[in-house]
């Protein structure tokens, strides 16, 4: 097993350090996204969508969007609107691009905005969901209780997360994660310390329990998770009560 640095900045460097690592990998985050994981991304982005959409929401938020990767997913189901926020503005601008080409800017509105202080209402949005973001936040409950907020009473927070692998794959993870990752990030990014940094995130992260525990805790009566290709992802669906 790898040894972990686990010290971490003061809360607001902690931010401005995500911020600026997602800045600069900005260009090259999609390749390497679906490259690293073979494409098994997309399909686990279809899975939460489907999740999502059989109450037919109308209003979405997308936390810590990225890209945008899966509020285009999204759209796909026809909702009426769908929000997507992120606190790196490099991220949001490729996004953005990829939004007016298939002409999706009047169905997905991106905006910059710290997951722990969500500029919207109480009980607004039918669903709200984040993919791969939820490590790299500084205060997670804090972030958990804030999407609680905004979500409609029966309305389902959707968790896409990498989390705590089979037991059987944990070497061949862990050599991947600390050995490759950094080593193909450097070849195609430029940037070995970022990936590196990606890595020890997915380590520190809670498992699928302690998840499911810390989303209770955010307010969320119902929790559930769904572990995706080993465990190497989990999908946790909360419902407000």
């Amino acid at each position: 097993m790898n040894k972990i640095n686990s010290s971490k900045p003061p809360p607001e460097k902690h931010k401005e350090k995500i911020r600026s690592m997602f800045n600069s990998i900005a260009h090259r985050y999609d390749f390497l996204n679906h490259f690293l994981s073979m494409g098994i991304d997309r399909l686990w982005r279809k899975k939460l969508v489907k999740l999502a959409s059989g109450s037919k929401p109308e209003h979405i938020l997308d936390v810590a969007t990225g890209t945008a990767d899966l509020a285009i997913e999204f759209a796909k189901t026809k909702p009426k609107k769908i929000t997507g926020i992120d606190i790196s503005e490099n991220m949001l601008k490729i996004g953005q691009e990829k939004i007016n080409k298939l002409g999706l800017d009047q169905i997905i509105v991106l905006k910059q905005s710290d997951a722990e202080k969500l500029p919207f209402p109480d009980n607004y949005f039918d669903v709200v969901s984040v993919a791969f973001g939820l490590r790299n936040m500084t205060h997670k409950d804090v972030a958990l209780a804030e999407m609680n907020r905004v979500l409609k009473p029966r309305g389902k927070l959707l968790v896409l997360e990498f989390s705590k692998v089979a037991a059987p794959l944990e070497k061949v993870y862990d050599w991947y994660s600390f050995k490759v990752l950094p080593r193909l990030g450097k070849l195609v990014a430029g940037d070995d310390s970022s990936y590196r940094y990606l890595a020890e995130s997915i380590r520190m992260h809670p498992g699928q329990q302690e998840l499911k525990a810390m989303m209770h805790k955010g307010g969320f009566g119902h929790v559930d998770y769904h572990n995706l290709t080993g465990g190497i992802a989990a999908l946790h669906v909360g419902i407000k009560c």
